[in-house]
């Protein structure tokens, strides 16, 4: 049930007025009286309530969903977004940064393919072209927020993985319980528009695109361990990365 917000619209004001709007709601989210996940109050109801057109209404949301600060999701209605997780530049796992972050990692899991093959990514994992490989594809979510859609090959000494141990551990997690430590990684991060797949996914809407990463991980002795080709919301996920002076 979402809370009704006190909301004083002064049309006197040359101000227009969706922006009040969307000035005050945001006002309630940075005091956080609105805190993330809660539900907004519904279009219709806050167009009556404040006697405001909805196109306006919906002008003002529409703001607040291109800063970030609302999420829409399909057959649950506008929340307000969840803060931004970080991933610095370590050799981590999504899992790793939000447990860091205090988040709740999530995870189901949509492939498990023991069996695949795909002959680019056998040579990143320096294996014959026709090595069966396992493939993993994940949704992991931030609490009850869909996050980040991650795909996952690993050598076929992994085909004995199970989705209770993706479901509850992190990836790198279980590879470090297996013996196995990724220790340096080539990653290549990007920004594109999402795929159908991801949008449903993911939940959001045409407008909003993704972050994307590759990484090839490597232990200790230059062994290929994993490569993961992933999309994360770019309104709920950020890369920081740490860059020094050249001498």
């Amino acid at each position: 049930m979402s809370a009704q917000l006190s909301i004083q619209i002064d049309r006197s004001s040359p101000v227009p007025l969706y922006y009040q709007l969307a000035e005050q709601l945001t006002a309630a989210i940075d005091s956080q009286v609105l805190k993330p996940g809660d539900a907004l109050e519904n279009e219709l109801s806050l167009a009556e309530r404040l006697n405001l057109s909805r196109p306006t209404v919906r002008r003002a949301i529409a703001e607040l969903v291109e800063r970030g600060q609302l999420a829409r999701r399909r057959g649950i209605g506008t929340t307000v977004a969840s803060p931004i997780v970080h991933r610095r530049d370590e050799l981590t796992s999504l899992h790793d940064d939000l447990q860091r972050a205090g988040r709740d990692p999530r995870t189901d899991v949509l492939t498990l393919d023991t069996a695949a093959h795909d002959e680019e990514v056998a040579q990143i994992l320096g294996l014959d072209a026709e090595t069966p490989l396992v493939f993993i594809e994940r949704l992991r979510y931030a609490g009850n927020e869909p996050l980040a859609v991650l795909h996952n090959w690993l050598q076929p000494a992994f085909a004995d993985l199970t989705e209770d141990q993706l479901k509850s551990d992190g990836l790198y997690e279980i590879l470090r319980h297996r013996g196995v430590r990724p220790a340096v990684a080539q990653q290549t991060i990007g920004a594109r528009s999402a795929r159908a797949t991801e949008r449903r996914l993911l939940g959001i809407p045409k407008t909003l695109p993704v972050l994307t990463m590759t990484r090839r991980a490597y232990d200790a002795d230059g062994k290929p361990v994993e490569y993961g080709d992933h999309c994360y919301r770019a309104d709920s996920y950020a890369f920081d990365i740490t860059v020094h002076e050249r001498h």
